[in-house]
């Protein structure tokens, strides 16, 4: 009897205790040789296929797997290497992949910014309008075959699509867009053709560019694109995959030229079903139903979730059912096994990637065999839910009646910016072009050491508070050696900028191997946001007081903002994340308050989250948006006119939102600008902006130091679109993963390019 199918869209690459990671950094110190690396990521991607084959999962992907990011294995593949790369005929291939992601002492990296709305990173392809590609290789025959012949697995490959992945480049005019289409259309086709003789039965074709706002052309793009790539293939079959949100273009989506559809029916605030109840489903096409959430690491209710399939097959036979995850589940750790010490009442609700193949699994059994086969997993689930909903870390009355308060006030500051700003310059008395950096310090194996011994007891909150002080004492005096003029503390007691500051507030949880791919072979481990949000003590005061006390120059006061809170957490799903964020704003509220009265006047409140969280299609994005704006100004606008607030944001696409980031009423924001090559600083050729602004001058994530000219350039280069009273110098981002030798010389070069410019326009301010 014909049934459904189960299906994974994509599977996390870093292992279940960052095997990857560990082992990419090994060869990048040269502990390894480029055989060993290859050896050890052969292993650790076979075994996960393994994994998901002895879950039971019918379609495993292959290729999903990358050594860094698979939008960069797609320029690769067919030849998009940026001119500055390719002239180094040295440069092994390996090494060359891994430069044009993280830069060299020659060259500078290709820019990196957010997946869509998540917190993954990708490599933007940079693509000259006169750029021929070429099939470099097939990079996901050797991953099939891999698959085939080793373990006896026919895979599915993924691939990421023609057209979303020439939306995602830079490099080229609009009116070249269908020229470089049409030259990469024959590519695919090869690509798939190579696939179809090894033996692939379905082909992924992955285009979330169809869940964003589309133009009429785009349409006409995606029909002729498919229609070309249709006309060439035998018995292979395509899964169109959309992922993120709704599609727009229901009709025209379920025409296109494939067999089958892959549809988001967890992000898609119930539009794609919606849709599909209005319009039908073709009879000819298969459903790839993603109805398990990729993105959140909560378990399903499989009651309610069973439910929806059902109501789908009133409308599709379940054997056209394919039944997945709503996305790739790059997006989650790996699996909750490995958590030993999580209250059981939390952990009893947590579903990763291993678990969310389960529960796939239990929906298409339930499927094929009757809702009765499943009865007991469906009860399991809902008693677990249940138990955590009920639970007083949900109802604290204290921390939901100050929303409901705070929801009747319009938070502002004091004063406007322009009588603010005199107050400060009086205040702070700074320099033209004052120097500072972001945040972070470099985060020594010494100190993460010290970090490890404190956590595991060998040293007293005594020992453990003396060693960050001693740090935090030696890199004051190194910062002033160097002449910045507003210092930082370095953050040494914290781990992670969201992860340091839930472990202090009521309502997070944390794991010990929860970790995900942020960028590269940077993982984070995004805290769990279970209940009501709250503050009981000062979270930063101990730490940022003492540096003060160390010096006469300003020191920033360091905090995350509550919308990079949100969106760098998992977050409960039983309220909307507007009011979660409401909630940590008023606890960030509480320590500047705290800070303020302890002396700190100079508070950066960090939002580099804010820009990955703009919803995908354009009519939700202004309340997004909003919402953001109202939760900074809940946390920042209590303080004092005096009192300057900072905000830093990174790797984005800032251009169409700096309306929001001037609304924020920051008195001084920082933004990302080395690695995208100052694009910015062209959007201020058509808005103005007249608060204090810093674009960074150099790109913390690439080892090459820069040179004081280097510098200079980007100084000179925002001077000529804004003011030298308002431009701040400053690092693109913060310096944890950096050494503390090319830190120092980094920095020593930006305040001598800073003095260098300073020297040439203050005659002229």
């Amino acid at each position: 009897m014909a049934k459904a199918i189960s299906s994974t869209i994509g599977y996390p690459r870093i292992g279940e205790k960052r095997e990857w990671k560990k082992t990419l950094e090994q060869y990048w110190k040269g502990n390894l040789s480029k055989d060993e690396l290859l050896t050890e990521m052969e292993s650790l991607r076979l075994n996960d296929i393994k994994k998901q084959k002895a879950i039971g999962i019918d379609l495993i992907p292959v290729g999903d797997f990358s050594l860094y990011d698979h939008v960069l294995d797609t320029s690769i593949m067919f030849g998009f290497i940026p001119e500055r790369f390719g002239e180094q005929e040295d440069r092994d291939t390996l090494d060359k992949y891994f430069d044009i992601a993280r830069g060299n002492k020659d060259a500078v990296a290709s820019e990196m910014t957010k997946w869509f709305d998540t917190n993954y990173h990708y490599i933007v392809p940079e693509i000259d309008g006169d750029t021929e590609p070429a099939l470099t290789k097939n990079r996901l025959l050797p991953y099939f075959l891999e698959a085939k012949q080793k373990l006896g697995i026919i895979g599915k490959p993924v691939i990421l699509g023609p057209i979303t992945f020439l939306k995602l480049a830079k490099g080229f005019k609009p009116e070249d867009f269908n020229k470089l289409l049409n030259k990469l259309v024959p590519l695919y086709i090869q690509v798939i053709k190579e696939l179809e003789s090894a033996g692939a039965k379905w082909i992924q074709m992955d285009e979330p560019i169809l869940n964003t706002t589309l133009t009429d052309e785009d349409i006409t793009r995606f029909k002729d694109v498919y229609h070309t790539i249709n006309q060439e293939l035998n018995s292979v079959k395509i899964i169109l995959q959309t992922y993120f949100e709704a599609v727009d273009d229901y009709e025209e989506v379920v025409s296109l030229p494939v067999d089958a559809i892959g549809l988001d029916f967890i992000h898609d605030d119930g539009a794609n079903l919606a849709a599909l109840k209005k319009h039908g489903f073709p009879s000819d096409k298969i459903l790839a139903a993603g109805v398990i959430n990729g993105r959140n690491i909560w378990k399903a209710d499989i009651d309610q979730t069973f439910t929806q399939l059902e109501t789908i097959t009133e409308d599709i036979d379940k054997e056209r059912l394919i039944i997945q995850p709503s996305c790739s589940l790059l997006h989650v750790p790996v699996t909750v096994s490995t958590e030993k010490d999580l209250d059981p009442l939390l952990k009893d609700t947590l579903s990763f990637a291993d678990q969310k193949l389960e529960e796939t699994l239990v929906l298409t059994d339930g499927l094929n065999k009757g809702r009765k086969t499943i009865e007991n997993k469906i009860q399991e689930q809902t008693r677990s839910i249940e138990k955590l909903w009920n639970s007083a870390d949900r109802n604290n009355q204290r921390v939901q009646k100050e929303v409901e308060f705070w929801k009747e006030v319009n938070p502002e500051r004091n004063a406007p910016f322009s009588i603010r700003q005199k107050i400060q310059q009086d205040f702070f008395k700074l320099p033209l072009l004052p120097t500072t950096t972001i945040g972070s310090l470099p985060q020594t194996t010494e100190i993460r050491q010290g970090r490890l011994k404190w956590r595991r007891g060998e040293w007293s909150d005594n020992e453990y508070g003396a060693f960050i002080e001693t740090n935090i004492a030696e890199w004051i005096e190194r910062q002033e050696e160097i002449g910045l003029d507003v210092l930082i503390h370095g953050e040494f007691e914290r781990n992670d900028m969201v992860e340091f500051f839930g472990e202090k507030l009521d309502g997070f949880a944390f794991t010990r191997y929860g970790w995900v791919q942020s960028y590269g072979s940077r993982c984070v481990k995004p805290p769990i946001i279970y209940g009501d949000v709250a503050l009981n003590e000062p979270m930063t005061v101990k730490e940022i007081s003492y540096a003060q006390s160390l010096t006469d120059k300003p020191v920033k006061g360091m905090l995350t903002g509550p919308i990079t809170i949100l969106n760098w957490s998992f977050v409960r799903e039983d309220l909307q994340g507007s009011e979660v964020t409401k909630q940590i704003a008023l606890a960030l509220q509480k320590e500047i308050r705290w800070l303020e009265e302890n002396n700190i006047h100079m508070i950066q409140v960090d939002e580099p989250a804010l820009r990955e969280g703009l919803p995908l299609k354009l009519n939700k994005q202004q309340d997004y948006l909003d919402e953001a704006v109202y939760a900074f100004k809940l946390a920042t606008s209590p303080v004092k006119d005096k009192t300057q607030i900072h905000t830093h944001m990174c790797y984005s696409e800032f251009g169409e939102i700096m309306d929001t980031i001037d609304q924020l009423d920051a008195d001084v924001i920082s933004i990302e600008a080395a690695r995208s090559h100052g694009e910015l600083i062209a959007e201020f050729e058509k808005q103005s902006y007249a608060k204090g602004i810093g674009l960074g001058v150099y790109d913390i994530h690439s080892p090459r130091v820069p040179a004081v000219v280097e510098m200079e350039k980007s100084i000179l280069r925002a001077l000529e679109v804004l003011h030298p009273r308002q431009f701040w110098v400053n690092p693109d981002c913060g310096l944890k993963t950096r050494g503390i030798s090319e830190t120092v010389t980094s920095l020593t070069h930006m305040v001598q390019a800073a003095k260098n410019i300073r020297n040439k326009v203050k005659q002229n301010v």
